[in-house]
């Protein structure tokens, strides 16, 4: 007989390619998810993921389980977020997923303290620089820093954080000020690939410092910071963090770099959940409690936003 499970475990590795990956989705060890799959694999009477190089990759028919598979999964999450969405009590646990620094810098320090207004509900934080799905239950609550465009998915812009030039005083005895004018010829840049930035910031320092070369590419905002300060050369950090570090120097730059937005978002099905419109509600009120420290006064904003819509 066919078994739910198999099909879940199937589904993950099928979308994370690799059973490190899909075991920590699923939180369970990667022996698990290979013998889930093996169990599917001879429930079925057929091959569905082959293992390359490359990850694991599904065969024909593993395409058609996966389809399959997708449509009982929908169906399955459907019925849980209804239901779900009828739960009156203030208990139970949400939830949150966002960025590295996001969750240690801004979130962390206020829902550390929810219990003192909600004793029964329980936050499990989860800083993870992909954008873990709502839809399919891996997280309850949000917070990103690029705006989602899925149709089931409710969006509110809370913030938005402040961004400029750094390099260490180090770095720049020796290499001298950059000549932004010149495209920064003799530099070295640190680029992020995912985490507190999106493809802004980074393609913004790409566009001034075109001459410049990529001594590090990273998808934390918190090793860019590490890095910046021990000479790594000109990184654009979040200035919540880095005008902290007396190590490091905010350079003036012409142009300003753009801010970035902070949204929170919730599945549509469960926005109303008590536990999980207290969570909102709270988040809300940290984020723009913080709106000084995350947006300051004397920050050039590129595209003249308010600090807080």
């Amino acid at each position: 007989m066919l078994d739910w499970d198999d099909l879940r475990f199937f589904l993950a590795l099928s979308r994370h390619n690799s059973l490190s990956a899909a075991a920590k989705n699923l939180r369970v060890a990667q022996s698990t998810v290979g013998r889930r799959l093996a169990s599917l694999e001879a429930t079925l009477g057929v091959r569905l993921l082959n293992r390359t190089p490359e990850g694991y990759v599904s065969t024909l028919a593993g395409e058609g389980v996966q389809a399959h598979a997708e449509r009982v999964e929908a169906e399955t999450l459907s019925l849980e977020l209804t239901f779900r969405g009828r739960d009156m009590h203030l208990s139970g646990l949400v939830r949150v997923t966002c960025a590295e620094t996001v969750a240690d810098h801004i979130l962390a320090p206020g829902l550390a303290t929810l219990y003192l207004q909600h004793p029964e509900i329980m936050v499990e934080l989860i800083p993870d620089p992909r954008e873990l799905s709502l839809s399919r239950r891996e997280a309850d609550i949000s917070v990103r820093l690029k705006q989602p465009d899925q149709h089931d998915l409710v969006v509110r812009r809370i913030g938005s954080i402040a961004f400029a030039l750094y390099a260490s005083r180090e770095y720049l005895e020796r290499a001298g000020a950059p000549d932004l004018a010149d495209g920064c010829p003799g530099h070295y840049i640190i680029t992020q690939v995912e985490d507190i930035q999106d493809a802004t910031q980074t393609g913004w320092l790409r566009d001034i410092a075109p001459r410049a070369r990529v001594s590090m590419q990273t998808s934390s905002h918190e090793a860019a910071v590490s890095a910046a300060l021990r000479s790594g050369g000109l990184a654009c950090l979040a200035r919540f963090r880095a005008d902290r570090e007396s190590g490091l120097v905010r350079l003036p730059t012409p142009p300003s770099v753009p801010s970035a937005r902070i949204w929170l978002v919730v599945h549509r099905d469960t926005r109303q959940t008590p536990r999980i419109r207290a969570t909102l509600d709270h988040i809300t009120a940290q984020v723009r409690q913080l709106a000084p420290l995350l947006y300051p006064a004397d920050a050039e904003h590129a595209d003249n936003e308010a600090a807080v819509a």
